[in-house]
Parts: C-alpha cells; structure tokens; sequence
C-alpha cells in the first residue's frame, strides 16, 4: 500500500504571539505599609499619672502633718478689742480740711498654750469715717507669748479733706451722739509653733465702733464695738 503523507500547514516563528487583549498593561498596586504605633500617647498618659499620684501624696502627707500639728498645739485665733478712744485734736479749717489726732487703747489676747506671735514692722493702721481715712499709725514690734494678754496704746494722726456733704452729717451725728468709725490694721506676724517658727503672714483687724462725740473737749464713750480677724497668707 502507498504510504500517505499529512501535510501540515506551515508556522511563522517569528511572528508574535497572539495576545487575549490589546488593552495596555496596568502597574501592579501595592498596599502602603501599616503606620507605626505611636508611642508618644502612652508616655504622655504615663507621665500624668505619676503627676496626679505625686501630687495626691503630697496632699496627703501635708494634711497629715497639719493634722498632727494641729492636735499638738490647738491652735485658737488672737482676739482684739477696742477699749477706748481719746481725740487729742479734731479739727476741720476753712477748705474743709479734717486734723485728727486719736489715741487708741487696744487689748490682744493670745489664747494659745503653746503657740507665740511675733509682730513684726511694716504695720498699718487706719480710722475711718464712711470711706474716708482720717488717720493713720503703726503697730508695736513685740513678742507675745503663750496664755497672754497685753494692754497697748496706738497713736494714729493724719488729715485728710472732706466734702461739704460729708461734713454735714458727720456734724448731724453729732448731734444725735452716733458716730461710726472702722478701725483697720494689717499687721505682718510670725507665729512660733514651740520652738519652730513659721514663715512670715499678715494680720488683717478690723473694728467697728460708734462713739458719742469727735470732740476733743469733750469725754468719749464708746456705745459698740466688735473686731474681726482674719489671716493673709
């Protein structure tokens, strides 16, 4: 039998190869890495708790400490009195200018068993009538010790002017026998707790009274009087 030949068709090698689409390739997208965690926050928050516990400690050891002293010493507020007023001048001249002279005798009583008041210089006090200054003066420089009362005699000068409606009614009180006036003092002290002295604070005073008369020649009677205390720090 003849043999039979199958002829195939010829291939191109070098023609290309065919492609599923003609569309241009696209890049291939990559994700961006994830972002570092941040530290930051959490050193920020550590920082103010070791803050907040600092300072709940500290407040926890002063109170303590405040506390102990206070059961040590029991600490109780001075008290002052106004007993009495002498006007060696009162004076008021053609332009309603007013010259006071007041010799003031006040009482300080430290309460305290184990607790002393150094009073210290740069003090002022001043008498006032509605809220004008007449005069003013200084506080003594002593020491005052435990369970002790001392007697002292202020002398406060000065002149001031006063208005044509000001005068006229301290003149209708006058008359009438009632004449308010508010003594003032800030006083710079040092308390010593037994042997430890504290540091420098501020007696703030003040008195209210009502007198009969601003007249010199005549005799002063106080008809009230009460004093407030309070401390600057």
């Amino acid at each position: 039998m003849a043999e039979r030949h199958r002829i195939h068709p010829a291939v191109d090698v070098e023609a290309p190869l065919p492609s599923s689409s003609h569309a241009p390739s696209k890049p291939l997208q990559t994700q961006p890495p994830p972002p570092p965690k941040k530290k930051r926050r959490s050193c920020c928050c550590r920082c103010l708790c070791w803050t907040v516990l600092t300072v709940v400690i500290l407040v926890v050891i002063i109170g303590a400490i405040v506390g102990i002293l206070f059961l040590a010493f029991d600490p109780k507020l001075p008290k002052y009195s106004v007993d009495r007023l002498a006007i060696s001048n009162f004076t008021v001249d053609d332009n309603m200018t007013v010259s006071a002279t007041f010799n003031l005798t006040v009482t300080t009583k430290n309460p305290n068993k184990k607790i002393g008041i150094y009073y210290r210089g740069g003090s002022h006090l001043s008498a006032w009538y509605t809220n004008t200054s007449l005069c003013t003066g200084t506080f003594p420089v002593f020491y005052q010790g435990h369970k002790n009362t001392t007697v002292l005699s202020l002398l406060l000068s000065g002149e001031t002017q006063l208005g044509s409606g000001l005068l006229q009614e301290l003149q209708q009180q006058q008359q009438t026998g009632t004449i308010p006036l508010v003594f003032r003092g800030n006083v710079p002290v040092t308390v010593k707790l037994g042997s430890l002295k504290l540091p420098k604070v501020t007696f703030k005073v003040k008195c209210d009274i009502i007198v009969n008369t601003l007249s010199s020649s005549n005799t002063i009677s106080l008809k009230s009087s009460s004093c407030k205390f309070r401390l600057k720090l």
